[in-house]
């Protein structure tokens, strides 16, 4: 076999591992749609007919707006304080240098690896002991532990992309650092900061472990859903919701990403 042929039939195996993974992955999900519009209140086939009725009780559905809104109030702050804190991080990281440096972003990348029922479960026995009610405030604490780690590795890719020439140039015509951070650095590093905004959004309002062991009696949209999948009635206008959520969330995440690589690509290089 020539060594043409044999790239040739590697692609073609990765393509078809790429495609049976997608399929095995996504097909499960695109069912949630299809099964949002079927006029009858089960999940089976064939289907009973299209309608739009389940949509309208997703949306005069009181108890599922005001959990929509504290999932969003929860993931907007989360996002904004959790990607000030992933910036400042990953300048420490990439511009200076720390004693200890690989230890202290190892610890900080912990929640990634650590099961978050365990995550959930330690933090929950913590607040409790403090004597903290459970909240909101509750819920965006446990949120910031997971969405930190994600805000730095997206933004070191993305501080490690241009030369610290520029910042070091800026300094030498008289800037002070804050004001080099806003004039050179910042502008640079905007599509990672905006990725980061996006994604930490997407992760806070999906994530259900944590909301599950620190809501009080403010719930955030995954817990609102799986209390409605105890009754077979809410069961339709839930998969109405599930398909929006789904929707959404693919676009926010899409564009995050394209909005990164954008960045990547228009990215200064050395000596230009």
């Amino acid at each position: 076999m020539s060594k043409l042929a044999a790239n040739r039939w590697k692609l073609d195996g990765f393509l078809l591992y790429a495609v049976i993974y997608l399929t095995f992955i996504y097909l499960p999900v695109l069912f949630l749609p299809l099964f949002s519009f079927n006029d009858s209140q089960f999940v089976t086939f064939p289907l009973k007919g299209f309608t739009f009725k389940w949509y309208e009780q997703m949306a005069n559905n009181q108890g599922l707006i005001e959990a929509l809104l504290s999932s969003v109030k929860i993931g907007v702050v989360v996002s904004i304080l959790s990607t000030t804190l992933g910036v400042f991080a990953a300048k420490a990281v990439t511009r200076y240098y720390m004693p200890g440096r690989g230890p202290i972003v190892g610890i900080i990348m912990v929640p990634l690896v650590i099961p978050e029922i365990i995550m959930g479960i330690a933090l929950l026995i913590l607040i409790s002991q403090a004597k903290i009610p459970l909240s909101l405030f509750t819920i965006g604490a446990g949120h910031m532990l997971l969405c930190v780690p994600f805000s730095m590795l997206v933004l070191i890719s993305r501080m490690e992309g241009f030369d610290k020439s520029m910042e070091e140039a800026a300094q030498d015509l008289g800037e002070t650092p804050w004001v080099t951070f806003w004039r050179v650095t910042f502008p640079l590093i905007l599509p990672g900061v905006v990725a980061s905004l996006l994604l930490t959004f997407t992760i806070s309002f999906d994530e259900f472990v944590l909301a599950f062991f620190l809501s009080g009696t403010e719930p955030t949209l995954p817990v609102f859903i799986w209390s409605q999948l105890r009754f077979p009635d809410k069961l339709p206008g839930t998969l109405a919701l599930g398909a929006c959520i789904l929707i959404a969330s693919f676009f926010v995440v899409t564009f995050a990403e394209w909005f990164r690589r954008r960045g990547v690509q228009l990215k200064p290089k050395s000596g230009v």
